[in-house]
C-alpha cells in the first residue's frame, strides 16, 4: 500500500509528505564542479598511461549535482568514482586534497583492474 503514496519517496531522499524538489546550482557553482573535476580528471592522466581512457559525466537530479570520473583500462574492467558535493563546497571550491585522493585512487584500481586481468603469465621484461 505505502507504494501507491505519491509523497512515501525512497528512504533517504525524499522526506515522506514531501514532494522532491530538483535542486539547481548557480552558474558559478556549475564552473566550479565542472573545473574540480576536470582537476581529477588531468590528475587522474598525470597517474596513468596513455592507453588508459578517461572521461567524466556531471548530471543533476533530485538529490543535486552529481559527478563522475571514470577510467577505461587497456585490459580489466572500467572503475569510476561519483560523488554530490555539498553547496557549501562548491562555493569554496573542492580541496586539491579531495581531488588529489580521487586521483589517486581512480588510478590505482584502474591498476589493479590490469593487474588481475593479466594474471601471473606475463613474464617480466627486466629484474
Amino acid at each position: 500500500m505505502n507504494g501507491n503514496n505519491p509523497y512515501a519517496g525512497a528512504p533517504g531522499v525524499v522526506e515522506a509528505g514531501k514532494p522532491s524538489q530538483d535542486v539547481e546550482l548557480t552558474p558559478d557553482q556549475r564552473r566550479s564542479l565542472r573545473r574540480a573535476v576536470a582537476g581529477i580528471v588531468e590528475q587522474t592522466r598525470a597517474y596513468l598511461p596513455d592507453s588508459y581512457a578517461i572521461g567524466s559525466e556531471l548530471s543533476y537530479g533530485t538529490g543535486g549535482a552529481m559527478a563522475t570520473v571514470a577510467v577505461q583500462p587497456p585490459a580489466g574492467h572500467p572503475v569510476s568514482a561519483g560523488f554530490s558535493p555539498d553547496l557549501d563546497d562548491l562555493e569554496s571550491g573542492l580541496s586539491d586534497d579531495d581531488r588529489r585522493e580521487v586521483a589517486r585512487g581512480l588510478a590505482a584500481s584502474a591498476a589493479l583492474q590490469v593487474m588481475n586481468a593479466v594474471g601471473d603469465e606475463v613474464t617480466p621484461t627486466a629484474r
